[in-house]
């Protein structure tokens, strides 16, 4: 139970940070989405022209990635698929 607990916790803290970003992505016309967030790794996917856009590497590391470890530092790794 405490697992569960911790993780929709950091759920939440990491879906918060992600509101920080989102808006800076929306106003380019992507967007981010967050799939899943298990064991201090956390799983997201770019959306609408973030998807396809060359930068998004660039965005994930140094917006996306830098936003959630700033906010939610117990995160070890994000991932994009």
């Amino acid at each position: 139970m405490d697992a569960e607990v911790k993780e929709l916790t950091m759920r939440e803290k990491v879906e918060a940070a992600l509101n920080k970003i989102r808006p800076a992505l929306q106003a380019d016309g992507g967007d981010v989405e967050l799939i899943d967030v298990k064991d201090d790794v956390v799983t997201v996917r770019l959306t609408g022209a973030c998807g396809s856009c060359p930068m998004s590497t660039m965005t994930l590391r140094m917006g996306v990635e830098r936003v959630i470890r700033q906010e939610v530092p117990e995160v070890k790794k994000l991932v994009a698929v």
